[in-house]
This record gives structure tokens, C-alpha cells and sequence, in this order.
């Protein structure tokens, strides 16, 4: 759009965008744990490894299935789901892991050990 359609000048447009982009305040992660009580987020650090967990196409298809799944999944499971490797999976798991978005559990299967994903959070609000 040229200046004259707008009938402002340029230093009305440049404060007119900047009162729309103004901060009011900090970014809040907040976590519920499956009792719904508010989980205590002990530093930007953990902060900034959630939003970079979650960041990723693939970290939230895998939250998404294991929230929506009806049985345990484990890594074939979701690699299967998903259409991806489980050497894929598997490190996107590792990430979430770090991040503490999930647990992992293992148990028996039919050709060795099954490691099942589970979510820590019943739910994750980011506030701006």
C-alpha cells in the first residue's frame, strides 16, 4: 500500500504499530499435573526447553497420539501411526523426555523390552 492511499504519515504508522505490538507483561508456561494442581516451573531454562519441545511438527503429533490413544503406545507404535522411523521417534521422544513433557516406561514385549510413552501433564497453558 502506498503512503498517499493511507493518508498517514510515516511516523504515525510506525507508533500506530507499535502500540499494537506493546508487551504487557512476560510469557507464563503454566503445567497441571493429572490431579489439575499447577505444576511449579523452576526457571526460564525449563521454560525455554518446553517451547523448543514443542516447537516441532513432529514432538506435538507424537504428544497429540499419546494424549488421544485409547491403549499404551511405544515407539513402533507411533512410528507406525505417524509414518516415520523409530530411530526418528525415538529421539523426538528423548527430546520431550528432556524437556519433562513425558515419562517413559518400559515393560515386556514380544521381541524384548517395550518402552511406553506417557504424558506429565494433564494440560499446558502458555499466557502472553
Amino acid at each position: 500500500m502506498e503512503m498517499s492511499e493511507t493518508n498517514l504519515s510515516s511516523s504515525e504508522l510506525i507508533n500506530s504499530d507499535l502500540k499494537k505490538s506493546e508487551i504487557h507483561g512476560p510469557l507464563e508456561l503454566e503445567l497441571f499435573d493429572n490431579n489439575h494442581n499447577l505444576v511449579e516451573i523452576g526457571s526460564d531454562k525449563q521454560i525455554e526447553k518446553v517451547v523448543k519441545a514443542l516447537s516441532s511438527n513432529t514432538r506435538r503429533s507424537i504428544l497429540n497420539q499419546i494424549q488421544s490413544s485409547k491403549e499404551e503406545l511405544d515407539v513402533s507404535d507411533i512410528a507406525s501411526i505417524l509414518g516415520m522411523t523409530e530411530a526418528n521417534i525415538s529421539a523426538q521422544i528423548k527430546k520431550l523426555q528432556e524437556a519433562d513433557l513425558i515419562y517413559c516406561e518400559y515393560c515386556s514385549g514380544q521381541h524384548g523390552v517395550r518402552k511406553i510413552s506417557k504424558l506429565k501433564f494433564e494440560k499446558l497453558v502458555i499466557k502472553f
